[in-house]
């Protein structure tokens, strides 16, 4: 659950429109290659989007959004860890009172970065686990990885460092879903697994294109993984609500009338640097976006919220019989279709697949987090 601390500023950041939260994507670069990334470019394939932004100009840009307002900040990539000046970014961005949160592969949590974080605690770090093999992280990400990242979380949770698990769920490593949940468990660690792929629109410009699961396929790991994280009762709990707001009928066709406005924080309260410093809503959706370098920090988050004002989803979503258990956003919409108001065609065969299964309680058998 989110604090209600950070509730309220992000409510009152969107009300008197100050960028309360800011991600700063450090780099593009990774040393691994994972086959659903939406922003690995080596070095040399990012001379075509521009240069990384350097350790001074992250420091002088988070002076300036901190000016303006933000409060949390979190620090992604690609891999940020691999920037061999992150120690100096970090130090001067802890240094100024930020609410750090860091998201990372994990494989590089070690030694002298083991060591900043020992001594400059974030407040959590997010460590993508993609599987518990090196088997599976060898297929996926290209690297025989899992022993290392095991061994780094282990030692962040030793010295009371706050983690988090991710893991994208794909075909590369979908049985290992219910490994992964164990393994969390067993460090003492929370976990989130997410079956819905954004097509890589920022590395390949094509939409709607991935690598990743068919729609049905990714329903059935999203049923599955919340039969996984929760008891018997929180699953019922899960089911009831989730049918409960399923429309007898489905809702008349409204093609004709506007669609809603962006409901979530991104250009609102929060936004997106990119690591060649493009400043945007958010880190999946490219457009639009505003040179931060050109137009200084303020004048680039005014734009953006100007922007985002005029954005619309599908008006197809307003009567979605679905629409209450979809996950549809304009930076979806944008990656499936290439308009923020184009229907996801992906999304809404594998929402359905979601209510069908659950509605059927096709997929039976155990829970993992039995009570």
């Amino acid at each position: 659950m989110e604090p209600k601390l950070s509730q309220y500023l992000h409510a009152k950041g969107r009300k008197l429109g100050l960028p309360i939260a800011g991600t700063f994507e450090l780099t593009s670069r990774c040393n691994f290659n994972c086959k659903m990334c939406y922003v690995h470019l080596t070095a040399e394939e990012q001379k075509k989007y521009g240069r990384e932004l350097t350790a001074q100009e992250w420091i002088q840009l988070a002076q300036e959004a901190k000016e303006a307002g933000m409060v949390f900040l979190l620090l992604t990539g690609g891999e940020p860890t691999l920037r061999s000046d992150f120690p100096e970014i970090y130090s001067k961005l802890h240094e100024m009172g930020f609410i750090i949160s860091i998201n990372s592969n994990g494989y590089l949590l070690r030694g002298e970065i083991l060591e900043l974080f020992k001594r400059l605690p974030p407040t959590r770090i997010n460590v993508s686990l993609y599987g518990t093999s090196n088997e599976t992280y060898r297929n996926l990400c290209g690297v025989p990885a899992y022993e290392v990242i095991l061994e780094n979380i282990r030692a962040l949770r030793e010295n009371h460092i706050d983690v988090k698990m991710n893991m994208s769920v794909t075909d590369y490593n979908r049985e290992d879903m219910q490994a992964v949940y164990e393994q969390a468990k067993a460090l003492g660690v929370h976990t989130q697994a997410a079956t819905y792929m954004f097509p890589p629109v920022r590395i390949t410009g094509k939409f709607g294109e991935a690598d990743r699961m068919t729609a049905s396929c990714a329903a059935y790991c999203e049923v599955a993984y919340e039969k996984i994280r929760k008891t018997k009762e929180q699953y019922a709990e899960y089911r009831r609500r989730l049918l409960a707001g399923i429309p007898q009928e489905p809702g008349e066709d409204c093609e004709g009338q506007p669609g809603a406005e962006m409901p979530c924080r991104a250009g609102r309260s929060a936004f997106w640097l990119a690591w060649n410093g493009m400043l945007s809503p958010c880190g999946m959706m490219p457009q639009p976006a505003v040179n931060v370098l050109e137009l200084g920090f303020r004048a680039s988050w005014q734009r953006i919220r100007t922007e985002v004002e005029n954005i619309r989803l599908p008006s197809a979503c307003n009567t979605c019989r679905y629409r209450h258990g979809c996950h549809v956003c304009a930076a979806i919409c944008y990656c499936e279709t290439g308009r923020c108001d184009g229907k996801p065609e992906y999304l809404c065969e594998l929402t359905k697949n979601v209510f069908e299964l659950v509605q059927n309680d096709a997929l039976g058998g155990n829970h993992g987090n039995q009570t």
